[in-house]
């Protein structure tokens, strides 16, 4: 198993439709020149942007976080182009992007140091071998203070693995729950 290069994740996403839509280089300032948190194909792997979409979470129900009979009341949804996350609490979102993983590849996400080293920790579960969709994106204000982040902008890095032999069973096969999902979606039990 070896980590991909930025041609492979290049030819594979202009052949083969692995990441839409793609940025085949490094993006770190917008039209006007003003400075962005860089997104776009870097030398091992591919950073990902978040969408305008985001679920924050909320206590105001006084609801209980339960994975298996999740309360959509525990959200305050927000679509702006900079979410507030409060001191010590979470929001999730999505990518712009929208991925279809190989067969034989794992794909592990990283968060980006410019938010890891403000406090704000970005947690993706790995994306399966044939797994496609938005990834969903948690983002942890670990800090006492309120933090912001940028949609449109890069989050966190997608490192794609692949194998030496295709799995038996891919995520696709097994009608994984999170298959095909668009926008942000919340824990299924």
């Amino acid at each position: 198993m070896s980590i991909k290069s930025d041609r492979w994740i290049r030819q594979m996403a202009e052949q083969h439709g692995m990441i839409e839509p793609y940025e085949p280089g490094q993006v770190k300032a917008a039209a006007d020149g003003s400075k962005l948190i860089s997104y776009g194909t870097s030398s091992y792997g591919y950073d990902v942007r978040c969408s305008n979409e985001f679920k924050v979470f909320t206590n105001i129900h006084s609801a209980t976080v339960d994975p298996k009979h999740f309360d959509e009341n525990s959200f305050v949804d927000v679509q702006k182009d900079v979410c507030i996350i409060p001191p010590n609490s979470f929001a999730l979102a999505r990518t712009v992007e929208y991925f279809r993983i190989p067969r034989d590849v794992l794909t592990i996400c990283l968060g980006k140091s410019t938010y890891a080293r403000c406090g704000i920790i970005v947690n993706v579960t790995p994306l399966e071998p044939e797994w496609e969709g938005h990834v969903t994106l948690e983002f942890s204000n670990t800090t006492t203070l309120p933090a912001k982040i940028y949609a449109n902008e890069g989050v966190a890095q997608m490192l794609f693995f692949q194998s030496d032999e295709a799995c038996e069973v891919s995520y696709k096969d097994r009608s994984g729950k999170y298959m095909g999902q668009r926008g942000v979606t919340l824990p299924k039990a």
